[in-house]
């Protein structure tokens, strides 16, 4: 479609170098064509060229000082990206990876995946290229601490909303959040993610991998099956990790990998999760320090990994969770994956699959869920944490678990439905594109050229 091709061509002069923001702009706009031809009104008001550019981007310095007193700079960014149907939501994500292009790709994906929530949120992304591996208490502190110094200006209860991604945790909340407040002398839910102690949400923690399990619990009911027995393979061994494997072992599955940037674990008999939870959120160990607890596992290096993928993804397995980063599961892994019976996949981390691997899971017409819809249950509870700030409640860790359950199965029908309404009802991607992105801009015309 020439509208679509001239528009990602242009958006590669005016933003030049930023890969992996293109990749999700061409994964959306290709599935948006059925939309495209048959409603002249979104050309007619310039909905995609007015999408595919932030609102606001923000970009700055971050001087601080380390332990031996030297005067350390990174780069920081905040993306807002739209806020048609709310204020902007996002996490900041701290990773030495991170970019203009990494962070415009996240805030992005970031539009369509809060609209199908449901929930009166916007989309927008931010970060620095810091990383905090390594780094002291004091030093992570003093870094959050000029990092909010130029943010707080940009960000409020009703304007913009973070939260927190890779390498932004409690602690680097609670240090931005105890900045902001002394900056402004106010308290409020300007950030989420925050501890349990002053106003943060039960489930938080666990809601990206609780979510995108709940999603495939929904895949497979359409299809009149369970999760129970089920062999899983799951990537990263972060939040959404471990909580996708507590939940599978709450539904009867058996997820029996996990991986880090060092390599990967296979249990054949499952992930042991207390051992995964001692090495990760108590000790921030590596994992190959997991087989010294478990000896029948196999630690799999990560320079023995095949030159084509990851060997997370060659292990034979019924249903697979890509939960670490972007890109991870390329089209041979998808290939391997189909070839060993893999029936479903949902995506706790953002756009995991790579679009030839995407194409491969479509072709085969397997269960498959996008990051945007799957993933979506963690920007989900950060607005019912929003909703608790502001009506000074707290919920009951039921309570919340209760309503990310109802707000997955919605997200569910919703990419369902609309993918079915436009004949290709195997395709979530095409679905959840479409929902979200109807939503967005029918508010969009009826908010005027802004």
């Amino acid at each position: 479609m020439t509208y679509i091709h001239d528009t990602i061509v242009k958006l590669q002069k005016t933003s030049p170098a930023q890969a992996e923001f293109y990749q999700a702009v061409e994964e959306v706009l290709d599935s948006l064509q059925p939309i495209l031809e048959t409603n002249e009104k979104y050309k007619k008001h310039a909905i995609i060229e007015r999408m595919v550019e932030p609102e606001r981007q923000i970009m700055f310095r971050v001087p601080w000082v380390d332990d031996q007193g030297n005067v350390q700079v990174n780069k920081g960014y905040r993306i807002e990206f739209n806020s048609a149907l709310g204020p902007y939501k996002g996490g900041l994500r701290f990773h030495p990876s991170v970019n203009a292009g990494i962070i415009k790709f996240l805030g992005f994906e970031q539009i369509f995946k809060n609209a199908l929530t449901g929930l009166p949120i916007g989309g927008g992304k931010g970060g620095a290229n810091f990383d905090p591996k390594g780094k002291s208490d004091g030093e992570i502190m003093r870094f959050c601490q000029s990092f909010i110094n130029e943010l707080y200006r940009h960000i409020g209860p009703t304007k913009d909303v973070p939260a927190g991604d890779i390498g932004v945790g409690a602690r680097e909340i609670g240090y931005m959040f105890g900045q902001y407040k002394r900056l402004t002398g106010n308290y409020d839910g300007v950030l989420t993610g925050k501890s349990l102690l002053w106003g943060g949400s039960l489930v938080r923690k666990e809601a990206t991998g609780y979510g995108c399990v709940y999603f495939a619990q929904y895949m497979l009911e359409a299809k009149g099956d369970t999760l129970a027995g089920k062999r899983c393979l799951v990537s990263g061994a972060g939040n959404v990790a471990i909580y996708t494997i507590e939940k599978l072992y709450q539904l009867g599955a058996i997820p029996v990998t996990c991986s880090d940037s060092s390599g990967t674990v296979y249990h054949e008999t499952g992930i042991n999760l207390d051992t995964l939870k001692e090495l990760k959120e108590v000790r921030k160990v590596r994992l190959n320090e997991y087989v010294a607890a478990h000896p029948e596992a196999k630690f799999i290096p990560a320079t023995d990994y095949p030159a084509d993928g990851n060997a997370v993804w060659r292990i034979p397995a019924q249903l697979a969770f890509p939960c670490a980063t972007q890109n991870e599961l390329s089209e041979a892994d998808a290939k391997v994956l189909i070839a060993n019976g893999v029936i479903g996949i949902s995506e706790g981390a953002n756009m995991p699959s790579t679009q030839e691997a995407v194409e491969v899971f479509l072709d085969a017409k397997i269960s498959y869920g996008p990051g945007k819809a799957a993933n979506a249950g963690g920007v989900a509870t950060s607005q019912l944490e929003m909703a608790q700030n502001a009506s000074m409640q707290r919920w009951s860790f039921e309570e919340v678990d209760e309503k990310l359950k109802v707000i997955m199965k919605d997200i569910f029908l919703n990419a369902s439905e609309t993918a079915a309404e436009f004949g290709e009802p195997h395709n979530l991607v095409l679905g959840a594109n479409i929902a979200g992105f109807r939503k967005v801009a029918d508010a969009m015309i009826e908010q005027g050229v802004v």
